[in-house]
């Protein structure tokens, strides 16, 4: 039997939730649909989710059609979720781009559009809603066509819009769109000579080489072109590929708790298998054993004492396993992020001040199901900053907080992450048995400047054999540790860090006593005095604040132009380029939300903001600064206090 992972998306409350549940009904996996308003959808299990009838958390579910079985993931449609999505993508064989009949194109639908498009993913385009007053089918069409892509082929046409008795009756088309790939098909075209079955064959290999878009039209809440949406599905996107007896490759894109607390990962298998007992490799020298596997069929996951390539797999065990993990061998787009880190951070504040270590463990336990929600931690303030995509994102925290861990929280005011890049070059060393040298050590470091978005690489300019191993590695790790707070307490990026010194006193004894370590290096003497250095080089070097920079675009009224620019220009705003309705260019992203809430007043409702990260960019006028939370080595004398007090 065929596979296929399907990945369904949409703008927020477009019904790809409820057209989950009705493919299930159709299927035969429910008897009943569950409804969004009242809760009782099979892939929002999340208490707030069900409240507030919008999907936090993907969610897999299996079905089969004909003779493909399909396995099914719900994805968030909530820009702050958009990390959920970057998941899945990664996964998927195609997907379901749902779009509104009464709404259209919306802004997040466009970015998803992009990055399906970017990524080749093999899409088929759902227009839900036919049923709904306001549904306009032509309209939207050419919304489609206009912002999401040229090469979308209608399938049928949608009759009696508007109604309950809406329905969609398929008709195959787009000839003149398929010629545009296939000089063959040109040429029958031309000659008006192209047979229905050729038509049939050359819109499946165009679709599963995401050279077009086939569009069906239907409804979700009535049933209405649910059935030939189906049909498409399995005729028009690939199935999965990958040998069950090559090397295991995979990927893992969700974990989570389960009922005893137990880590359950979600792995995406591209070739080979897992089965119970295995021992799967994964990160650098991380090994787990698999205790439990379970297979995803006939609408849910299934004990099975082994998975294959192709399959979603619920695997447990392997306790030290994180997001984005790969098992195995390099599976293919697991390094991918093809969306931006969070840009927001706010602090997490208990009500209960006794409770400050519990809520520690339970936002531990929440980063590691969500690799992008950063935590920070200020031991000498005692408090937690959290990283964010939008203000939603609060709200989820605080209620997964409350019904799973029993904490109740507040936040403080949200705040713009920036980051800090080296101006120049800068070094600095110290000497072992040197004043004001106090450790066991000499190090020196150099800073030199690196491109934009290569990160911070760490080399040697001296011979790996000029000390123990374990004293370098000292020293590495500390620096990646140490740049995560530059001069104004922002995360140093862009840089490389050239050790350029190094000296250590061997392992020394009195006579016939034991190890003194008053008089040998430990590597507690290179993680207590590399900060020292390596903060006096980059001094030395000077950094540049850089704030992060949305790229937007915006469509008004031709009559809203007027009202708009003003705002603009006090959000710090740049437009790029003006057309008839339109205003691109970019934006702080501190002043996104600001500009989402004004909008609608400004436009009569009418306004469109899409807006996505761009670049970061260097702060003009005074840099902010941010509290730090490490022992300060820009200050000698309070950084020796505590660090020697620690040793």
């Amino acid at each position: 039997m065929r596979m296929l992972n399907l990945g369904i998306l949409a703008h927020v409350d477009a019904g790809k939730t409820s057209l989950t549940e009705r493919l299930l009904y159709a299927a035969g996996v429910i008897d009943e649909i569950g409804s969004v308003d009242d809760g009782s959808t099979q892939t929002d299990s999340l208490a707030l989710e069900r409240r507030r009838g919008i999907t936090i958390k993907s969610a897999v579910v299996s079905f089969a059609i004909g003779d493909v079985t399909v396995n099914l993931i719900d994805t968030p449609g909530h820009p702050d979720f958009i990390a959920e999505v970057e998941r899945v993508l990664s996964v998927l064989d195609g997907a379901v781009l749902v779009i509104s009949g009464v709404e259209g194109v919306q802004a997040q639908t466009r970015v998803l559009m992009r990055t399906l498009k970017r990524l080749r993913i093999p899409t088929i385009l759902f227009v839900n809603k036919i049923d709904r007053r306001g549904a306009q089918t032509d309209a939207v069409l050419r919304q489609i066509a206009e912002r999401l892509t040229p090469a979308a082929i209608p399938l049928g046409t949608a009759r009696d819009l508007g109604t309950p008795a809406a329905s969609f009756h398929r008709a195959y088309g787009g000839a003149d769109v398929l010629a545009d790939n296939d000089e063959a098909l040109l040429a029958a075209y031309v000659a008006d000579a192209v047979p229905e079955d050729r038509l049939r064959g050359a819109l499946a290999a165009q679709t599963a080489a995401a050279l077009v878009h086939p569009v069906f039209f239907g409804s979700a809440i009535t049933g209405a072109g649910v059935e030939e949406l189906s049909d498409g599905i399995r005729e028009l996107l690939p199935p999965a590929k990958g040998a069950p007896d090559a090397p295991l490759s995979g990927t893992v894109f969700k974990i989570e708790r389960g009922p005893a607390g137990e880590k359950i990962a979600y792995a995406r298998l591209f070739t080979g298998a897992v089965r119970v007992r295995d021992k799967l490799p994964f990160r650098t020298e991380q090994e787990g054993k698999v205790t439990a596997v379970a297979a995803f069929e006939s609408g849910a996951a299934v004990p099975r004492q082994e998975a294959r390539a192709g399959q979603i797999a619920k695997l447990w065990g392997l306790d030290d396993i994180r997001i984005g993990d790969r098992i195995g061998e390099a599976a293919p787009g697991a390094d991918a992020h093809h969306f931006a880190p969070p840009s927001l951070e706010t602090v997490v504040i208990p009500a209960r001040p006794s409770e400050k270590g519990a809520l520690r463990a339970a936002l531990a336990q929440l980063a590691e199901q969500d690799p992008l929600i950063n935590l920070r931690q200020d031991d000498l303030r005692q408090e937690i900053f959290l990283s964010l995509y939008g203000e939603v994102q609060k709200e989820v925290i605080e209620a997964t907080l409350a019904d799973e861990f029993g904490l109740a929280v507040t936040f403080r005011e949200t705040t713009t992450i920036c980051v800090e890049r080296p101006s120049g070059t800068g070094s600095a060393v110290e000497f072992i048995a040197k004043a004001p040298n106090p450790f066991l050590a000499t190090v020196g470091l150099r800073v030199d400047p690196a491109p934009v978005g290569s990160g911070v690489e760490f080399r040697l300019g001296i011979s790996l054999g000029d000390m123990p191993y374990a004293f370098f590695k000292a020293v590495e790790d500390t620096v990646h540790e140490t740049l995560r707070q530059g001069l104004r307490g922002w995360q140093v990026v862009d840089c490389t860090v050239t050790m350029t010194h190094s000296g250590y006193y061997p392992r020394q004894s009195h006579a016939h006593q034991s190890f003194d370590k008053s008089m040998s290096s430990t590597g507690a003497d290179f993680r207590g005095l590399t900060p020292l250095v390596l903060m006096s080089a980059l001094r030395r070097a000077g950094t540049r604040v850089c704030e992060p920079l949305h790229r937007f675009r915006l469509e008004i009224p031709a009559d809203a132009l007027g009202p708009v620019q003003p705002l603009l220009a006090r959000l710090r705003a740049v437009p790029r380029t003006q057309s008839e309705g339109v205003i691109e260019g970019e934006i702080p992203a501190a002043r996104v939300h600001e500009l989402q809430q004004q909008l609608p007043a400004l436009t009569r409702g009418e306004g469109v903001l899409e807006s996505s990260f761009e670049r970061h960019h260097e702060v003009s006028g005074t840099p902010p600064e941010r509290e730090r939370t490490d022992h300060n080595p820009l200050n000698r004398k309070e950084y020796l206090l505590h660090v020697e007090r620690r040793v």
